[in-house]
């Protein structure tokens, strides 16, 4: 499995907010999407996940051209998105939460609710009566239970109890141990450090900065001159 995401522009409307984004996420790969807020980050995740028109360059899913595809048919081709605000279900349970977009796969709701204990206790509540944390773990187990090759999380821990976000990113470490490719956007650099392989900086939609642990911490200019630490 192989995302590469090349020369990426897009936007809102007739604003344009992408203009030039390139990343790439290998299979068992993690990758971090870095910037300061208002830089394009989650601008990039929806129009590569069919959410937005693209205006120019090439989103390939193990070569497979996947820009103009309906966001259900990228879904459908691998691609598992943790969406920014969790939006789960309000209305519906934790249990139909996590059927409601399942597909056939390894990921079972019984595999979820193993990694998210919670999840299990809680399967006949509505998505509307969770806490913020049991609301981000149902959106990362629906998105699981997709059975994607590649999972994206925009802000994965973003409003979280210091005690949840850590157990979020005990869980991506799990996931990445298993060999899901994972793409992630959150503003704890220091976890990111730890989880990603790689991490691609990006600064008025366009990509500025690309390269692994090692590279990153051998040019510290980079965070502060893009992300301001």
């Amino acid at each position: 499995m192989r995302l590469a995401v090349e020369d990426l522009q897009g936007g809102y409307g007739e604003t344009q907010v992408l203009f030039g984004v390139s990343l790439d996420v290998a299979e068992g790969e993690v990758v971090s999407l870095l910037g300061r807020n208002g830089m394009g980050k989650t601008t990039t995740i929806r129009t590569l996940m069919g959410m937005l028109p693209a205006r120019a360059g090439r989103v390939t899913l193990d070569g497979r051209d996947m820009l103009g595809l309906e966001p259900f048919a990228i879904a459908r081709a691998g691609l598992g998105l943790v969406a920014e605000g969790r939006q789960v279900f309000p209305t519906l349970s934790v249990e139909e939460n996590l059927v409601a977009t399942a597909r056939p796969g390894a990921w079972t709701r019984e595999r979820v609710e193993a990694l998210f204990p919670r999840l299990a206790e809680r399967r006949r509540q509505p998505g509307r009566l969770l806490s913020g944390g049991e609301q981000q773990m149902l959106a990362i187990g629906r998105a699981l239970m997709t059975n994607p090759r590649l999972l994206i999380l925009d802000e994965a821990t973003e409003g979280l109890a210091p005690l949840v976000r850590e157990e979020i990113w005990a869980v991506l470490r799990a996931l990445k141990q298993s060999g899901l490719g994972i793409l992630v956007i959150d503003k704890t650099l220091e976890a990111l450090k730890r989880l990603a392989d790689r991490h691609v900086v990006i600064e008025k939609g366009r990509t500025v900065w690309a390269g692994d642990g090692a590279a990153l911490a051998a040019e510290p200019e980079v965070l502060r001159r893009y992300l301001h630490l």
